[in-house]
């Protein structure tokens, strides 16, 4: 499996991005796909992600009512909608593809098998 980000840029406070992520190859029927992020200095964080099984959608706290997951299964491309952004939103952004991972796992980066690139999301003052 393949997964290559894009989206991402500078952008000033208040403002948007949309991040995409194209998935290629062969997963299980029981897929998730996640965003996290990781600013300079800092661990890496989950920001959202999607489950196949259930179709179920889950943020972090800092991403609910700002930030919007989706996915267009006929593409295999996650997005990631990016509104009222502020600096500390800064960082790499990653997608990760994990097959069969139990609900409890998937805000967990050391449970994804599969990573994206990353790509840059920079918020100005």
């Amino acid at each position: 499996v393949q997964l290559q980000a894009s989206g991402g840029g500078l952008v000033q406070g208040g403002g948007s991005l949309r991040l995409s992520c194209a998935a290629s190859g062969r997963t299980s029927n029981n897929y998730s796909m996640g965003w996290f992020r990781q600013a300079p200095g800092k661990e890496r964080e989950f920001v959202a992600r999607y489950r196949r099984n259930g179709d179920s959608i889950a943020y972090a706290d800092f991403a609910k009512g700002r930030f919007t997951i989706s996915i267009d299964k006929a593409k295999n491309t996650v997005y990631l909608q990016m509104d009222s952004l502020k600096p500390e939103d800064t960082g790499a952004y990653f997608c990760a593809l994990g097959n069969r991972l139990i609900l409890s796992s998937t805000t967990d980066p050391d449970k994804y098998d599969y990573w994206g690139q990353g790509t840059l999301v920079t918020v100005s003052s």
